[in-house]
């Protein structure tokens, strides 16, 4: 009897599986960005906040001449003008690519090229720092699942779109890289980062304090094999932080505390860690057990934080200092990067679950795992304060949004390397979870089942009255003060040569409330605020009046509406999508 005839070997997988996760993530990639938003951004300058507008103003400003240490928008409440608290680290390599790309496209369209360029070439270093990490961490098919979410998480994706030219992309790069820093254990690299971090801009710190604590925590924990890892990262930040704080301020504001900038008070904490540090090294061969090392950390920490409080406690409140309950009732609690979680589900606005659900999953998902490698651990510790900063204000959620791709990468990698006889659904469920986009079309049914009640003004309408477009007529006339509402305050500056009463930073409270008095109050308040501010013109956006500071309708309401008129006020020519009047000297 024959021998059986052996099995037909099966031909070769032509489609491997890499195959298809590099498919899938040049379709992410290739999606992130419609063209007629590249092209809105390249033509129009259209940019998705107003924060990007005022970015590319102080860009533009720098390109033109202003000096370095001048941090001051000049035709922003002038006289004197309001000086930023932002940095100029940020500003350099915008105004670097438009001067650059002038002579080739001519300055309108060079500053078009750098704002939709821009925010492209940081996803690119984005995604080069995570997949890096993600290999190391987890392997190599990790790292390109992390690269494919990554293009799919919303929370990532805003802060990488055409036109978002501002600093919350580079922090998301900053802190993906401080954490990837500290898993590799390059407590000096951690060190450059926190002072990079605190230099772009203080939404970074909770972040870096919580680095501090975890590399605090393992020192108590290990000992010894973790002291190399804590002394270089206090010498890094107590090192770079004052050498970037001179690189960017000017010498006459360095003895001025600010405290929503980086400056004498958080060099303080930068330099006390770096003390702290350098004393548990000195100590660390003589304290042999974790109680006493919790010990001496205890003492030193309590020091710099007693220091810290007797030396500056106006910082204590937080940023926002000298905020009158005009400005912060009217318009910092209105702004939406400050809304709560609460708030949103109480509004039933079914968007924010592109943003939150991601977030909360990989947060557990990280701490459920993170007594089984330290990059979990460290993912853990650097995404809670992300999402617990994210539940009472949405902008919380900017910074940890960064780490969702490296968590999510790991977990799937580890789902699928599962086998299937002992693949459970729930970790399945989760898996997909992390994922934004799984989350848009249950947003979808549920804004189809149960919508919002908008009772706020029109938000589409109110973007209109930003764009170049609308602002031609504005921009036609001869340069004066404007009085508008406090949101049009940086397209104003970046669409037309106009000054500007108002816009929407902290550092203008005054300037804020006229705007908030003006636009809302009655005829006579409008008048004594443009005279107080200097205010020669009068503009209103009717997709977005502002709110009545009495019980009858405001005034500007009621000129935009044609139901009241001022003799002192004249119409001008130029209107269309947004009112313009001419105050009479």
């Amino acid at each position: 009897m024959p021998d059986r005839a052996p099995p037909v070997a099966s031909p070769a997988t032509r489609f491997k599986t890499t195959t298809l996760l590099w498919l899938l993530a040049a379709f992410g990639l290739a999606t992130m960005n419609a063209p007629v938003d590249i092209a809105a951004t390249l033509f129009h300058l259209r940019v998705p906040d107003p924060d990007d507008a005022m970015r590319l103003v102080e860009a533009r400003d720098l390109a033109n001449g202003q000096g370095w240490f001048d941090l001051v928008q000049h035709r922003f409440g002038p006289p004197p003008g309001i000086p930023s608290h932002w940095s100029r680290l940020v500003d350099a390599p915008l105004a670097g690519l438009i001067l650059i790309l002038t002579p080739l496209a001519g300055r309108g369209l060079a500053e078009g090229i750098a704002a939709a360029l821009w925010p492209i070439l940081l996803f690119g270093l984005y995604a080069l720092v995570l997949m890096r990490g993600a290999k190391a961490a987890y392997g190599p098919r990790a790292a390109l699942l992390a690269l494919i979410v990554a293009t799919q998480t919303v929370g990532v994706g805003v802060q990488f779109a055409a036109g978002r030219v501002d600093h919350h992309g580079l922090q998301l790069i900053i802190i993906l890289g401080l954490a990837l820093a500290i898993i590799r254990g390059a407590g000096w690299l951690a060190g450059l980062l926190a002072a990079a971090s605190l230099a772009v801009g203080l939404e970074g710190l909770p972040y870096v304090a919580a680095a501090a604590l975890f590399l605090c925590a393992d020192w108590t924990w290990r000992g010894r094999p973790a002291s190399r890892v804590l002394t270089g990262f206090g010498l890094g930040l107590g090192l770079a932080a004052p050498i970037l704080f001179g690189a960017q301020t000017d010498p006459a504001r360095w003895s001025i505390p600010a405290c929503d900038a980086i400056s004498p008070p958080w060099l303080f904490l930068a330099e006390g860690g770096l003390i702290l540090t350098l004393g548990c090294a000195a100590l660390d061969g003589r304290l042999a057990r974790p109680a006493a090392r919790l010990a001496v950390l205890a003492v030193l920490g309590a020091g710099i934080v007693a220091g810290f409080a007797v030396l500056f406690p106006v910082c204590l409140g937080g940023p926002f200092t000298g905020m009158t309950t005009l400005v912060r009732d009217h318009w910092l609690l209105r702004v939406n990067e400050m809304t709560s979680l609460p708030t949103f589900v109480a509004r039933g606005q079914w968007e924010a679950l592109a943003f939150y659900p991601v977030l909360i999953l990989a947060t557990l998902v990280a701490t459920r795992l993170a007594p089984q490698g330290r990059a979990w651990a460290v993912a853990a510790t650097l995404l809670w304060p992300g999402l617990l900063m994210g539940i009472s204000e949405f902008r919380g959620i900017y910074v940890a949004s960064g780490l969702v791709p490296l968590v999510a990468g790991g977990f799937i990698d580890r789902v699928l390397t599962t086998g299937p006889a002992t693949r459970r659904l729930s970790a399945a469920a989760v898996a997909a979870g992390l994922v934004s986009t799984i989350w848009i079309p249950i947003a979808s049914l549920g804004e189809v089942l149960s919508p919002w009640p908008r009772t706020a003004p029109d938000l589409q309408g109110a973007m209109t009255c930003l764009s170049d477009e609308a602002l031609s007529g504005l921009a036609a006339l001869p340069p004066g003060r404007v009085l508008a509402p406090t949101f049009m305050g940086p397209a104003i500056l970046l669409h037309t040569s106009q000054s500007i009463v108002s816009a929407p930073y902290h550092r203008a409270v005054p300037q804020i409330a006229a705007s908030i008095q003006g636009l809302g109050g009655t005829e006579a308040d409008l008048r004594r605020a443009m005279t107080e501010q200097g205010a020669t013109r009068l503009v209103a956006c009717p997709a977005r009046l502002s709110t009545d500071l009495q019980p009858e309708p405001a005034f500007v309401s009621r000129l935009v509406q044609g139901t009241a008129s001022a003799d002192w006020l004249t119409p001008e020519p130029a209107q269309g999508v947004i009112r313009i009047w001419r105050a009479a000297p």
